[in-house]
């Protein structure tokens, strides 16, 4: 438990989480980018019809997307663990410090939903 009484160990804390919910959505991005390079790389070679290489980027930005649903919702318990060893002196009058679980979560449910959205024909 905290003794410091110190909002900025929230703020640390918070930016933090923020941190780790910008990676989430790079990598989340990024597996969506990786998984549609397997139709840039047949729309700009025709002759490269590798159904090899299809199958790796899409399974390899599935991964990149799940990686960042999971960074998402592995990033909030952590968060979620700092805010239970907070004494209420660290936290501003009337501040909204459980905001960045939400959002994160939303994310984590949306890469799981892009995910589908991708794996279902």
């Amino acid at each position: 438990m905290s003794e410091l009484k110190d909002p900025r160990v929230l703020f640390a804390a918070e930016r933090t989480l923020l941190a780790w919910n910008r990676t989430s959505l790079a990598l989340i991005a990024f597996g969506f980018v990786v998984e549609r390079s397997g139709l840039l790389i047949q729309a700009i070679n025709p002759q490269h019809q590798s159904v090899t290489t299809f199958i790796v980027t899409f399974w390899l930005g599935l991964a990149f997307i799940a990686l960042g649903a999971f960074a998402a919702i592995f990033s909030s318990r952590q968060y979620l663990i700092v805010l239970r060893t907070l004494n209420p002196a660290e936290f501003p009058a009337d501040y909204a410090a459980r905001w960045g679980i939400f959002i994160n979560i939303l994310v984590a449910l949306l890469g799981a939903g892009l995910m589908l959205a991708l794996y279902m024909p």
